[in-house]
């Protein structure tokens, strides 16, 4: 199904195939962070990213969510809808951490009365600024009425995402995620949702998340391990 392959990122290789409107991700062995500056060949993180990005999209696609997700191929494969990147990180934060609680001085963990959406240039050369409405707006990346729609996809995303998660005792402190425009021009979710692009507590306060492999914490792959274990209760 592969054939040529047309992009290839800090996590993911991405493929065309004999459909134009249909792409192969295929999940790296590779943990990046602090823009791609401390980078580490993790064996088994492709095939647990894989498959907890294919359950969570097949759980927000039943919920009626928008997203490039068609199918799981392979350990470490999807078949996605093709789309156009917007480039932003939309973010949403629900508790304080990572670099907002460096931005505030505030402590790790405080909880949000109401979840904060940001949004991210996405230009590794410029180390992904953080931007507002206007500058969206200036930059021609998305127009008032596309930046509602983001801003309140992304809250309701939230809401789905924050039960699952509750259910399986972790706690969702925040998380990033990507559009793109389909085919007909239509905005829906695309590349992943991971440990890699959220932050996940357990009761304890652990992390069981990419903060691991930032921090180091412990072994990436135990912590992936457990998320997906705990993910397949919601079954």
């Amino acid at each position: 199904m592969k054939k040529e392959r047309i992009y290839s990122g800090k996590a993911k290789d991405i493929f065309s195939t004999e459909d134009e409107n249909t792409i192969v991700s295929v999940y790296k062995d590779q943990a990046t962070a602090f823009n791609g500056v401390k980078k580490e060949r993790i064996v088994g993180k492709g095939v647990l990213n894989n498959q907890i990005s294919s359950f969570i999209f097949e759980k927000l696609n039943a919920a009626g969510v928008a997203t490039h997700f068609i199918e799981k191929l392979s350990d470490t494969e999807q078949l996605n809808k093709k789309v156009k990147i917007i480039p932003l990180e939309v973010v949403l934060r629900n508790y304080t951490a990572g670099s907002f609680s460096e931005r505030f001085g505030l402590e790790e963990g405080l909880k949000m009365e109401t979840p904060i959406v940001e949004f991210y240039y996405k230009n590794d050369d410029l180390d992904d600024p953080f931007i507002n409405d206007e500058h969206v707006r200036f930059l021609n990346i998305a127009d008032e009425e596309q930046i509602a729609f983001l801003k309140e996809e992304t809250r309701r995303i939230n809401l789905l995402l924050t039960d699952w998660f509750q259910q399986i005792g972790l706690t969702l402190i925040d998380f990033k995620l990507e559009f793109g425009f389909d085919k007909d021009g239509k905005i829906i979710l695309a590349d992943e949702f991971s440990p890699d692009n959220c932050r996940l507590w357990d009761a304890d306060g652990n992390h069981m998340d990419k903060d691991v492999f930032r921090r180091g914490l412990g072994d990436l792959t135990d912590v992936y391990e457990l998320v997906w274990e705990k993910l397949q209760a919601l079954k």
